[in-house]
């Protein structure tokens, strides 16, 4: 397995995995829109993408977001999204494509990297065991227009 910084030639192989994603989530199916939209942040320099590969297939990626910490007066990211394919669940992919993510914090200087997550989502485990923090001390908010 190879962790990649994806590229716009990745996209195509980025994409089914990333609307898998959404549908688990409980989105309606749209490849060709789940496509549009990682070459939208590519082109526009949004987000992050890396991706796990093997055998020339993606089988995972994760999706970070730059924000600042007005506090620390630095910039982070927001660990947006993480996917896994089910067949290569529990193998070790999310975990590089974690440590991968942490890396690359590290090497850009960057505070920190940020994530939300179910409360029941099992991957907390994993989070945990390697060196992720659980926030006690505040609650998130949303706002959603409509």
């Amino acid at each position: 397995m190879q962790i990649l910084k994806a590229k716009a030639h990745h996209i195509p192989m980025v994409a089914p995995l990333f609307n898998n994603y959404r549908t688990f989530y409980k989105q309606e199916s749209n490849i060709a829109a789940a496509e549009n939209f990682l070459k939208e942040r590519m082109e526009k320099n949004e987000s992050i993408l890396f991706i796990a590969v093997e055998n020339k297939r993606g089988i995972g990626f994760v999706q970070l977001y730059r924000s600042f910490s007005s506090v620390a007066l630095k910039p982070i990211f927001i660990l947006n999204d993480l996917y896994v394919s089910d067949q290569h669940r529990g193998k070790g992919v999310g975990e590089a494509l974690l440590n991968r993510s942490k890396q690359y914090c590290k090497e850009k200087k960057y505070q920190g990297l940020a994530l939300e997550t179910a409360i029941d989502n099992p991957a907390q485990r994993l989070y945990e065991k390697l060196d992720w923090k659980k926030d006690t001390d505040c609650f998130h908010y949303f706002w959603t227009a409509k």
